[in-house]
């Protein structure tokens, strides 16, 4: 029976079972898309990624590959740009597959994403998904969808990150991390609310206010992925980053996203178009898959 490795990561965590887990398959020669959909649904994690070297030669063609092929699955679709099993496929590639460099570079959906190890933390060159005002035709549009996800709750500002369909609700100032961890969507309503032409995802979002540690906190809801609630979203820092400098007049900041599991991201606006974002990661499964 064919089998493929695969590894289960926990990142942007140190620390086994917290984070976000992804899986990572790697691959020596092209799979069928079917069958990479069909091992996501299996895994049932919000993403799995496959990654294959591209320019590698020699007996283990990982030890000096510096390009790769990747792509990320949710258990229902393929997805554009997924941070942490990104960040995931990285931390293998450096510590189980016997990469000898410090820096890769992933071909993707995205365009080409560098990451690069810094001491105990992995650094991925980003896209700025900054997100922007709505119409008063969206607004009205997405008005229920909203609704469904802040019910009882004083919004602030919604934006739309057009690149990747990601609505960015920020709540009341009001409203501290805590009521933020204590949300509730009706997840049945946000996927009655829209059908993903305009939207796919919902950020919701506070500042850190007076908090010593983070300058914003936020939560990430995708049940049009398949994934209700995401733990750490690297991808969603793309637009918070670039919404939070802008507001706090600061090009670094951590962020913490919240939730049962929940993770720190570190966040570095590069200019305009760029955004790096780091963390640390942990390998919790090693193994093959059937198929």
């Amino acid at each position: 029976m064919p089998r493929l490795p695969i590894f289960t990561v926990d990142a942007f965590s140190s620390q086994p079972f917290s984070g976000n887990p992804a899986a990572v398959v790697p691959l020596t020669q092209e799979l069928d898309t079917s069958i990479m959909q069909k091992v996501a649904t299996e895994m049932n994690l919000s993403e799995t990624a496959y990654v294959r070297p591209l320019d590698a030669g020699g007996d283990n063609p990982w030890a000096s590959c510096s390009r790769y092929s990747l792509r990320w699955f949710t258990p229902i679709k393929e997805i554009p740009l997924c941070g942490h099993a990104t960040l995931a496929t990285a931390h293998v590639i450096f510590n189980n597959l016997g990469h000898s460099g410090g820096q890769v570079d992933f071909e993707t959906l995205s365009g080409t994403l560098t990451v690069r190890k810094d001491g105990d933390q992995i650094v991925m060159d980003f896209p700025n998904n900054e997100a922007t005002s709505l119409t008063d035709e969206e607004a009205q549009r997405l008005k229920s969808l909203v609704i469904a996800t802040c019910s009882g709750m004083t919004v602030q500002e919604v934006l739309l990150c057009r690149t990747l369909k990601y609505l960015l609700v920020r709540l009341d100032d009001c409203y501290s991390s805590k009521d933020l961890e204590e949300l509730l969507p009706d997840f049945s309503g946000m996927k009655r609310a829209h059908d993903g032409s305009q939207v796919m995802a919902v950020i919701v979002t506070v500042p850190g206010k007076k908090d010593l540690l983070y300058h914003a906190f936020s939560r990430f809801f995708a049940p049009l992925y398949g994934v209700d609630e995401d733990p750490v979203t690297g991808s969603a820092h793309t637009v918070l980053g670039p919404y939070w400098a802008k507001h706090l007049n600061t090009n670094s900041l951590t962020m913490r996203q919240c939730g049962q599991r929940g993770g720190d991201v570190r966040v570095r606006m590069r200019g305009a178009d760029r955004v790096d974002l780091a963390g640390p990661a942990t390998t919790v499964l090693q193994g093959h898959i059937n198929f």
